[in-house]
């Protein structure tokens, strides 16, 4: 894998990782219905900010509602590295289905998110489609939850012929299954637009989003003090898990230099300018932007959290060194890599 494909292979894998210990974070420390109200404000804000240009950009403008919608989950998340399969059925009838392994819940994970937490997923984004392409007839059906011991989250797109109440925007109907999936009927990505490359970067943009649109809707749903520890905490600990993995993704290695390096590789990666400077036994990293979440101020409680995914993943790579933050100002943010 080349040196910048590695790089967003590595920030797709530490963000995907947050993003499902975050929730489960919130989960185990703030119950279900905290859980799902995040996940719910999460997806609602991405549906808003994604659904309409993303269906432009994926050239589905001009299909019927259902099928568009359908198609746009298969190939959004098929770029994400989702597992996806599209099923059609007619007009104004068309699939969706996310197998197993799930991605949004990865490894064992799958094991700790309740239903409501997932239907809220549903709610959010899904019930939204035909609200967003002005359609007022059209509603998602879901056949199946994998959180439920199901081997699939699965429904489908329909477009009613009459108008749908809020309510009926979407329905569970547990009797019903998808039809086989066939790789023939799947829509592909728009030839020579959609290049390696931007395939590449799509998929770490994938994961970053999740991150960068919940750490808001955690300001506004908790405070930002309580969102600053949910955040920070999980984040932590996710650096404390995934950091040596990361690490052995863009071959990194010991020291305060090593883990330097590191910062710096994710940094650019991810679109930030980084520059690495001794002073005395330590080292200075400066960083300049912060793409996560680009206002300095409406952003500020989301990168005192994110910081500790840097504090987690030097402790586990050296537990004797320090990530210090030492000023952040104007956009630029300065720390210290030194001795405890």
């Amino acid at each position: 894998m080349r040196g910048m494909e590695a790089g967003w292979a590595a920030v797709a894998r530490l963000y995907h990782a947050w993003i499902t210990g975050l929730i489960l974070f919130v989960v185990t420390r703030r119950g279900t219905d905290a859980a799902a109200e995040l996940v719910f404000r999460l997806f609602r804000r991405q549906h808003r900010e994604k659904f309409l240009s993303g269906i432009e950009k994926l050239g589905l403008s001009g299909l019927p509602d259902a099928v568009a919608s359908a198609q746009y989950h298969y190939l959004s998340n098929l770029i994400g590295g989702v597992r996806v399969e599209y099923i059609p059925e007619s007009e104004r009838k068309a699939w969706i289905r996310y197998p197993a392994p799930r991605w949004m819940w990865q490894g064992t994970a799958i094991c700790a998110v309740p239903g409501d937490v997932s239907r809220a997923m549903l709610r959010g984004w899904h019930a939204e489609n035909g609200v967003s392409l002005g359609n007022p007839c059209l509603g998602f059906v879901c056949t199946k939850q994998t959180v439920d011991g199901q081997d699939a989250l699965e429904g489908y797109f329909l477009d009613y012929g009459r108008e749908l109440a809020a309510e009926e925007r979407l329905r569970f109907a547990p009797d019903e299954a998808a039809p086989l999936f066939d790789p023939a009927l799947a829509p592909r990505l728009p030839g020579g637009v959609w290049s390696p490359d931007r395939v590449a970067k799509a998929a770490r943009n994938y994961a970053i989003e999740y991150v960068r649109s919940a750490l808001p809707e955690l300001v506004g749903l908790f405070g930002p003090a309580e969102a600053r520890f949910l955040a920070g905490r999980s984040a932590y600990l996710v650096g404390l898990q995934f950091g040596e993995e990361v690490k052995a993704m863009l071959g990194i290695g010991a020291g305060a230099a090593g883990f330097a390096e590191l910062f710096r590789r994710l940094a650019v990666a991810q679109g930030d300018a980084v520059e690495i400077a001794a002073e005395g036994a330590g080292l200075l990293v400066r960083q300049r932007g912060w793409r996560l979440q680009p206002d300095p101020v409406d952003g500020e409680d989301g990168f005192l959290a994110w910081n500790g995914l840097w504090e987690g993943a030097l402790a586990a790579h050296d537990r004797r060194l320090r990530w210090q933050l030492v000023s952040r100002s104007g956009g630029e943010s300065l720390w210290r890599i030194e001795r405890a």
